[in-house]
């Protein structure tokens, strides 16, 4: 009774480390009651099947389909269009975005244009796109990076703004030249708050997969998504948002074990 107490009073207790197997059991806790309530709300008949399909009609339609091989290829077109897109966009929102939280110069050139951009909806620019790149594969690829690029540099710089001006001032007395600070210092003490912001990202780049190919899109998880639609096919729907929220939690737990990896001194 004690350790449950104590076990108790360490969940609820602010910032406080707790066993691994709670964790894990939580976790599963969770999946459990959802799973549950799908089941029951679909077994037992209380929506009707043409609006949620019962968990066993969504595994045999993914059996069915990857048994054809259309399920991989449709996977493997939305994999490389958020790759590619991501890829893209971190590779220039890393350095610019390491400019923009170092110098104030590039802040105040680049911050208010950033800013506006960024909360602009991606979904209007979609017409856009396709009327000045086409509706292949480059078209969906930029709807990622246009999605991801600007959230990133602003993410980015705040991140390196947050480094500790103490650190900073002692390399200078110790006779750093500025660009072995920004180097040495700035870039690794930035590393772990830039791969979180690696990993929040790559969600979204995920979430606006959908949006790249709702339209004018030939193959893809969003493209049998739409297809589905049209036909009432539920349960295809349902496999789709299962497919691409699993591929998300790989590439999440890829860049969780990235950032453990790289960057063990940072508290996780």
């Amino acid at each position: 009774m004690a350790r449950r107490r104590s076990l108790l009073q360490r969940c609820l207790t602010p910032d406080t480390e707790i066993p691994h197997g709670t964790v894990l059991t939580a976790g599963i806790v969770i999946w459990i009651l959802v799973v549950g309530g799908w089941a029951i709300l679909s077994y037992g008949h209380i929506t009707p099947s043409m609006f949620l399909p019962t968990p066993g009609m969504v595994v045999a339609k993914g059996v069915k389909l990857a048994r054809s091989g259309i399920l991989f290829q449709h996977m493997w077109a939305s994999i490389e269009v958020v790759m590619l897109g991501f890829i893209i966009s971190s590779l220039v929102a890393v350095p610019l975005g390491l400019m923009m939280g170092t110098f104030r110069i590039v802040q105040a050139a680049l911050e208010p244009l950033v800013n506006f951009i960024r909360y602009l909806p991606v979904t209007s620019f979609v017409p856009l796109f396709i009327l000045w790149i086409g509706i292949g594969i480059e078209q969906r690829v930029t709807v990622i990076i246009f999605g991801t690029f600007f959230q990133q540099l602003v993410m980015i710089s705040d991140v390196v703004r947050g480094v500790s001006k103490d650190l900073l001032n002692a390399s200078y007395t110790l006779g750093a030249s500025r660009r072995d600070v920004v180097i040495h210092v700035l870039a690794p003490a930035s590393l772990p708050g830039i791969l979180s912001t690696l990993r929040v990202t790559m969600g979204w780049a995920w979430t606006y997969l959908v949006v790249a190919e709702l339209v004018a899109a030939s193959s893809g998880l969003g493209y049998i998504s739409l297809k589905a639609m049209r036909g009432f096919e539920v349960d295809t729907i349902f496999l789709a948002i299962a497919i691409i929220g699993v591929l998300g939690i790989l590439t999440d737990q890829a860049f969780r074990f990235l950032r453990m990896t790289l960057t063990p001194w940072a508290k996780q």
